[in-house]
């Protein structure tokens, strides 16, 4: 791993919009690459910060004469409504792209031939991104993880050419590139997300499918079985000559699948995933299965796989245990910021109290009336707590709504003491920037106010 040279973005006029991880990591690469990069947030108006070098910020009057502009992932260039600054770069004909995008530029101008592979899906892509590193790292292969899920994109170092980016590829980033050919690329799951941001359902999918663009012979696509219309997008993809494997976390999949808690493929078993103990539920079977398929074609000898997969240590708030009170677990999955991210995890208690709310997303909470039934009491939290009690309300779930995390917690370590339940779960089920910076900033909340419970 090394730096990039400082040439080549050398005569390249860039924008950045949004300083955020991605759009303040981009500026400053950018401009390190030799570009002449102006940059703007509307943060910057209340709290001017020094510019790094080879960045102006600035806001934007007229973007004729730039080449490119980088937006943050979270800043909507079509709906619902695009940006001004969006709308500007359209009318001037200025590409809009994803700072990933100029990672994959920086890596061909700089000479290496490093491979890139694109994790996507609804759920599970920040496990598998690093679980595949985890994997490749166990075999000495140099590879680095990051996008989406951090560290961002053009944080990256240059790889060689035996050197592999695992990036996480989030819709938003998906709808933004240009160049980018990922060497092999996976679609884990697609339910309804991110709805307001491509319309529909089949504005999302189309988003997501934007992984496999570029992709033919020679190339790896990685399909989860239960994608709707799994077999036809399979036969699609085949047709450009690419190698498809059909996964799945359970026993149906037909290219590699789990039976009696063995990973395995045509040739017989893989792991034992009884090992990896922070890999639980079928969804992580899922997310184990996407990660050894790619993995194995990358070049990961086969007899390692369950070693490495036995010493992953799981990522923060990501059904993370942070602290167990009388013999009562606390798990942190902060990240499950939908409905179906929270059924995975619900799936593996058979009894808890839950905590939950936020923002919701379409449909609530209602699809997961059929874990109910695992529920003691519910602890809910946020602007749509109300929304999430008349769902629970509608199926005879007991629930409290409490309105803020430092009245959830300690809630439910009473419930939990009283009823002799085992398990306080945080899986949310929706977004948390009604009372959180983000997904982290709420999870850590948590593992604070835990750490502050008396403990008799």
């Amino acid at each position: 791993m090394s730096a990039f040279p400082t040439n080549l973005f050398t005569g390249q006029r860039i924008a950045v919009l949004g300083l955020g991880r991605n759009g303040l990591a981009a500026a400053r690469a950018l401009g390190a690459m030799g570009a002449r990069v102006q940059a703007w947030d509307d943060t910057l108006d209340k709290a001017p910060v020094p510019a790094p070098a080879g960045v102006e910020f600035a806001p934007f009057a007229d973007l004729s004469g730039f080449d490119a502009l980088v937006m943050s992932p979270g800043i909507p260039h079509t709906l619902p409504a695009p940006h001004p600054v969006a709308a500007m770069a359209r009318a001037a004909g200025v590409p809009i792209v994803s700072d990933a995008e100029f990672l994959f530029r920086a890596v061909r101008r700089a000479g290496s031939r490093a491979r890139f592979v694109g994790v996507t899906g609804t759920n599970g892509k920040s496990t598998t991104t690093v679980l595949l590193a985890h994997l490749l790292h166990h075999a000495g292969i140099p590879a680095i993880a990051g996008g989406n899920l951090g560290p961002a994109a053009l944080s990256l170092p240059l790889l060689p050419d035996n050197g592999i980016y695992v990036l996480e590829m989030s819709s938003y980033m998906l709808e933004r590139l240009d160049s980018l050919h990922f060497d092999a690329a996976c679609l884990l799951n697609l339910t309804p997300d991110h709805l307001d941001r491509h319309g529909d359902m089949a504005g999302y999918t189309r988003a997501k499918l934007h992984v496999f663009d570029r992709q033919g012979a020679g190339d790896l696509a990685v399909l989860g079985d239960t994608v709707p219309d799994c077999a036809h997008l399979a036969t699609g993809l085949r047709s450009r000559g690419i190698d498809v494997k059909v996964v799945g976390g359970d026993a149906d999949a037909p290219d590699m699948w789990v039976r009696d808690g063995m990973l395995r493929d045509g040739a017989g078993v893989i792991a034992d995933l009884a090992h990896a103990t922070s890999l639980p539920g079928t969804h992580n079977a899922e997310n184990a299965a996407t990660a050894t398929a790619i993995a194995l074609w990358l070049g990961c000898p086969r007899d390692m796989i369950d070693t490495a997969l036995a010493s992953f240590d799981g990522l923060a708030h990501r059904q993370k245990t942070i602290g167990t009170i009388d013999g009562i677990r606390f798990i942190d999955d902060s990240k499950a910021t939908n409905a179906d991210a929270a059924a995975r995890a619900m799936a593996c208690h058979d009894r808890m109290i839950w905590i939950a709310g936020g923002i919701a997303k379409a449909g609530g909470i209602t699809d997961l009336a059929p874990l109910f039934g695992r529920v003691a009491h519910a602890f809910l939290i946020g602007r749509d707590a109300p929304e999430l009690a008349r769902t629970l309300q509608a199926h005879n779930v007991a629930h409290t709504i409490v309105g803020t995390m430092e009245h959830a917690v300690p809630a439910a370590l009473a419930a939990a003491r009283t009823q002799g339940v085992p398990v306080v779960l945080l899986s949310p089920a929706c977004a948390s920037f009604d009372q959180f910076t983000g997904f982290e900033a709420r999870g850590l909340r948590f593992a604070e106010l835990v750490a502050t419970l008396d403990t008799p």
